[in-house]
């Protein structure tokens, strides 16, 4: 066989095993999936079938102008019958689909359900993910009221910060070519046609790899030899129970709070408020309210953002060790821990902060503080939960550190290295904006050093982790050396 047609078999397999090409359907799943953890992504399908019914029956009201989209949204509040709860229903709906999708991106991340082979399915999941937030994004400006109108442009002007390819083009195709009509018969298309078909296409090649692949194995291992249930009718119905039990709480939650339509918008009324976008999204504004970010600082703030979300649709081919269980994964589970605390303070940082630059310095403390004590707690939780592997360092090869001593070092890596980062982008951005004098240049210079200094002891402490397993594909004899030295 020519070395081309081995490549393009290695690829065909490789496509064939990820994709999951010639497997069947329905398969029975795993007795120990009994859970609602490992279906918390079918819920949000359910939230996704509920805004679908609700949707329709609102669009039968709903006018996309600028000049009637207000009026008909207040006619259904007010004149259609159960209109207000039919408007309860479709956003809470959508907060929980959010929500529950959040969630089932992080039940994933902790239990390992994107190592191999299913990385494809984390990536479509991922891109199921912003599909998701493009729904609440687009829908939350349809009623043109001056909450969700001034939002909308809060979230437009973040888009704008993008790196100019990638702001161009989601500009042009949310906003189009500008102006308020425009705008919002854009959104209202995105809303109700094409994110919808985009959503509908991606959960069918999902299910499809599902069944190829089956329910991940639990992170521990127990119960992955364990009896398998008949997808129908016996997890058909458990999961219709569960449906049922989400739906009743979603109609039990519009009745006891309801909404209220907040004002018009108007050029005159939105000068009064103080705009913010909605909890899914504060925070990223919470971030570009730094005061290093202002002004030519922002695309740098949006850039980090994008590289963010970059790692993590990137995440399987990051995180490829074969080791699943929490034990085993102390870096990554006090990283997952640190993204779920900073999302959690930044929105609810932003929330209470509308409209307020935040100081560096004070950036730095919270953002920092956050990360030190997640990696404290997680440290703890190691030397507590798991204190017999102290007992065995004795058998462990020499210079080979203990969880609880990985876990110690992270944690002042981790803060050092948020510091360096905070001061050496407020340096930078002082240097663009007022000049540069010996004081900032020092502080760019103390800064740099000190973030060079982190990647290269992360760099050898991972090396020092993984030497003694003998994992490492390649050796560095300069890393190795370092290593040696360190013990």
């Amino acid at each position: 066989m020519r070395k081309e047609d081995e490549l393009v078999a290695r690829v065909v397999a490789w496509l064939d095993s990820r994709l999951g090409l010639s497997h069947p359907v329905l398969r029975p799943v795993p007795e120990y999936s009994v859970n609602p953890f490992y279906w918390i992504g079918s819920l949000a399908v359910v939230a996704f079938v509920i805004q679908g019914v609700t949707g329709m029956l609102m669009m039968l009201y709903y006018v996309p102008s600028p000049v009637q989209a207000f009026q008909s949204t207040q006619y259904i509040f007010q004149q259609v019958s159960y209109g207000r709860f039919l408007e309860s229903v479709h956003l809470y709906t959508a907060y929980a689909m959010i929500m529950l999708a959040f969630m089932h991106m992080m039940h994933g991340y902790f239990v390992s359900a994107h190592k191999k082979p299913r990385e494809m399915m984390w990536v479509v999941g991922m891109v199921m993910g912003c599909v998701t937030l493009g729904f609440g994004f687009t829908g939350y400006l349809l009623p043109w009221t001056v909450v969700s109108k001034s939002a909308t442009d809060v979230g437009i002007g973040m888009i704008d910060a993008l790196p100019s390819q990638i702001s161009w083009l989601l500009s042009f195709l949310i906003v189009g070519a500008g102006g308020d009509a425009t705008e919002l018969l854009r959104f209202y298309d995105l809303h109700v046609v094409v994110f919808p078909a985009v959503l509908l296409v991606l959960l069918t090649i999902k299910m499809y790899m599902l069944e190829c692949h089956g329910i991940s194995e639990p992170a521990t291992g127990a119960g992955a030899r364990g009896r398998l249930i008949p997808f129908f009718p016996d997890m058909s119905l458990y999961l219709t129970e569960l449906a049922a039990i989400f739906g009743s709480a979603m109609l039990l939650i519009s009745v006891i709070v309801p909404l209220n339509l907040p004002p018009q918008y108007s050029p005159q009324l939105a000068a009064q408020y103080t705009p913010q976008p909605d909890w899914y999204f504060l925070w990223i504004y919470q971030i570009l309210k730094i005061s290093v970010f202002e002004g030519p600082g922002l695309p740098v703030a949006m850039s980090l953002v994008t590289l963010l979300f970059l790692l993590l649709f990137l995440l399987p081919f990051i995180d490829r060790s074969e080791k699943k269980r929490l034990v085993d994964r102390p870096i990554f589970v006090t990283l997952g821990l640190m993204f779920v605390a900073e999302l959690i303070v930044l929105a609810y940082w932003g929330l209470i902060t509308p409209g307020q630059i935040i100081p560096i310095e004070q950036a730095i403390l919270v953002i920092g503080g956050t990360a030190l004590v997640i990696a404290l707690i997680s440290y703890s939780a190691y030397w507590i939960l798991f204190s017999r592997l102290r007992r065995q360092t004795s058998s462990m090869p020499r210079g080979t550190p203990t969880k609880v001593a990985t876990m110690f070092c992270f944690g002042g890596l981790t803060t050092g290295g948020a510091f360096a980062i905070g001061n050496t982008l407020n340096s930078t951005v002082n240097i663009i904006m007022l000049g540069a004098d010996w004081w900032k240049v020092f502080m760019l210079l103390s800064s740099f050093t000190l973030l060079v200094f982190v990647i290269l002891a992360s760099a050898i402490l991972i090396y020092r982790i993984e030497l003694p397993n003998g994992s490492l594909s390649r050796r560095i004899s300069f890393l190795e050396k370092m290593a040696h030295e360190s013990e």
